[in-house]
């Protein structure tokens, strides 16, 4: 029990040894990050070489300072990466540190960070770059579609399962149409009975036919007010050239005959 909280101590503890040492933070492209991880951890291949070229003419003067990454050679010719790059460096940034966890939870500081630096292809590798990544981009817009043939013909496959009918979602043919959204509703107001019998009479003087609809539009007299007069003037054509239309009674028609003819 002693060793294994001893053991636990030994694992919280931090390792400072490396702490003051000098580190090098650089943000790379995908497509060099990919190459480096194609590598194994435990080989002893050399990744690339750092070139510092500095202005004998200007040693003081920071723009002389010139880093170049030349890669080693070794990466996966797949993904055609770009042999030079120029090394962008950057003082003015947060201080940070590097730190380390070991597989048994030991953690270590690595160092301090002193420069940053951005990699970008050299001007002689810019356009090469450039359709590089255009493919890279053109590639992950396709979308990869896979067919599988069922080899059971008999669709049991396809069957639902007991309990699942009502989770299954039904297919655009069979979802229900949308109902049709419903102006608002106007409100009529009733005339007096005698006065509505006239209008309706004067109405069928211009045609013997009319349809229910065309009544409420021509009387503005609610829908059930107007059939209840039609049940007592008018009989209900439900069959011939004349279907779904109104016309007057015999008795009603000749009393507007003979008062057209007066």
């Amino acid at each position: 029990m002693e060793e294994e909280q001893k053991n636990n101590q030994n694992n919280t503890d931090l390792e400072t040894a490396r702490a003051d040492r000098s580190v090098w933070l650089m943000k790379c492209p995908v497509v060099v990050a990919k190459s480096w991880n194609s590598i194994p951890p435990d080989s002893q291949q050399n990744l690339a070489k750092v070139v510092v070229s500095l202005d004998p003419l200007r040693p003081e003067d920071p723009a002389s300072l010139q880093f170049t990454m030349e890669m080693a050679g070794n990466e996966d010719e797949t993904l055609n990466v770009p042999k030079s790059y120029a090394l962008n460096m950057f003082k003015d940034f947060v201080p940070m540190g590097v730190f380390s966890e070991a597989n048994q939870g030991r953690v270590a500081t690595e160092g301090r960070v002193e420069h940053k630096f951005d990699m970008q292809p050299n001007n002689k590798n810019m356009e090469e770059y450039s359709k590089m990544c255009r493919e890279r981009t053109n590639k992950s817009m396709i979308k990869n579609r896979q067919i599988q043939v069922i080899d059971n013909n008999k669709g049991l496959h396809m069957r639902p399962m007991p309990g699942m009918v009502g989770l299954i979602a039904s297919n655009s043919k069979e979802k229900k149409k949308a109902a049709p959204v419903k102006g608002p509703e106007v409100k009529r107001t009733r005339r007096d009975r005698g006065e509505l019998e006239d209008i309706m009479f004067k109405l069928f003087e211009r045609q013997p036919n009319w349809a229910l609809k065309q009544l409420v539009i021509e009387t503005d007299q609610p829908a059930q007010f107007l059939k209840e007069i039609l049940n007592e003037l008018c009989v209900y054509n439900k069959r011939g050239t004349n279907q779904g239309t109104y016309e007057l009674k015999p008795e009603y028609k000749k009393s507007v005959e003979e008062t057209g003819a007066e």
